[in-house]
């Protein structure tokens, strides 16, 4: 095998491995909810947002023929639907969120995935030269940093029942 062809395949694994590492962030908060029989600490808009974003590209890698997108688009929709019918089970119990500057609702796990799997498939888009890979991966770089600024800025207090649960 040629050296660009064994680092597009380990970038293209990279890709694959750091996706379902993200998708799978969103198990601990459907073990929460369902634990818990509530989503007061859980944000649908994550779930939404990466259904949406799975079946845009599995779209796209249907119509390029690239199954490393067909694969794990088609696994991550899979999952955001299972995420998202869970949540809207148990959403009729979700309390009023006022607005703080606590980071306790964001997902540092997710937020660490989010930063792998942006710029792995960045990479990825620019080995393959196609700026439609490219692109829509930078603003996951952008925010997670962002968040990470907001982690920083104001550090994450253990909700005490929540802790409970991760053990």
């Amino acid at each position: 095998m040629e050296a660009g062809g064994l680092a597009d395949s380990l970038l293209s694994g990279a890709c694959v491995l750091f996706t379902l590492g993200m998708f799978s962030t969103g198990l601990s908060d459907l073990k929460h909810m369902r634990m818990t029989r509530s989503v007061d600490s859980v944000q649908f808009l994550p779930f939404l947002t990466t259904d949406v974003n799975n079946l845009s590209w599995l779209s796209y890698g249907a119509l390029k023929g690239n199954w490393t997108l067909i694969v794990v688009n088609a696994v991550g929709a899979v999952l955001q639907t299972l995420y998202i019918l869970v949540y809207l089970h148990y959403c009729h119990r979700k309390a009023k969120v006022i607005r703080t500057k606590s980071t306790q609702r964001l997902s540092f796990s997710l937020t660490i995935a989010t930063l792998l799997t942006s710029a792995s498939w960045t990479f990825y888009g620019f080995r393959l030269k196609d700026p439609y890979i490219v692109v829509p991966n930078l603003p996951g770089i952008l925010t997670s940093f962002i968040r990470f600024w907001l982690f920083w800025k104001y550090p994450q207090e253990q909700d005490r029942n929540y802790q409970l649960l991760q053990t």
